[in-house]
């Protein structure tokens, strides 16, 4: 993937992550890994190592404010989506 075609994913994620928060039954501390990372998609001149990295661990807020349990699909997705941002953080 492109780093221009990340930044796009990365904000369409965030629009994604807003909805999220306007809701009431999904705990607003979720996203607190993501918004520490300090990396937004109008942030470009970030690596592309580093908006990967972000769009993981969005992406695993995301899955577990979807997720009714571990076992659920968006659970299982959850699961992969920490994996793969462990993996990202070590390669930063």
């Amino acid at each position: 993937m492109h780093k221009d075609e990340l930044l796009e994913l990365h904000e369409q994620m965030v629009t994604i992550m807003e909805y999220f928060r306007e809701k009431e039954h999904v705990d607003p501390e979720l996203f607190e890994p993501y918004e520490e990372l300090d990396v937004d998609p109008s942030h470009v001149h970030k690596s592309k190592s580093e908006h990967k990295h972000a769009v993981f661990v969005l992406g695993n807020a995301l899955a577990s404010a979807m997720a009714e349990d571990e076992f659920s699909t968006a659970g299982r997705v959850g699961k992969r989506m920490k994996e793969l941002a462990e993996d990202a953080e070590n390669k930063l």
